[in-house]
């Protein structure tokens, strides 16, 4: 029997380089952890983290 991944949605836009003052990827806008975790955590997680991106991503613009 063939078992299916689900696929889980992520921000990741392939520019994985970190801001060194804030900790967050300059492509997506999560930390490391956030990254490192992100196909093993709960989706009530994972729309925790997605709801700060634009936050984050606006910050990093400035």
């Amino acid at each position: 029997m063939i078992e299916y991944v689900p696929i889980v949605e992520s921000p990741c836009v392939s520019i994985c380089v970190m801001d060194a003052g804030t900790g967050w990827c300059i492509g997506c806008g999560r930390t490391i952890d956030e990254i490192g975790r992100w196909g093993e955590t709960d989706q009530a997680d994972r729309d925790a983290v997605m709801d700060q991106l634009q936050a984050r991503m606006e910050q990093l613009e400035r």
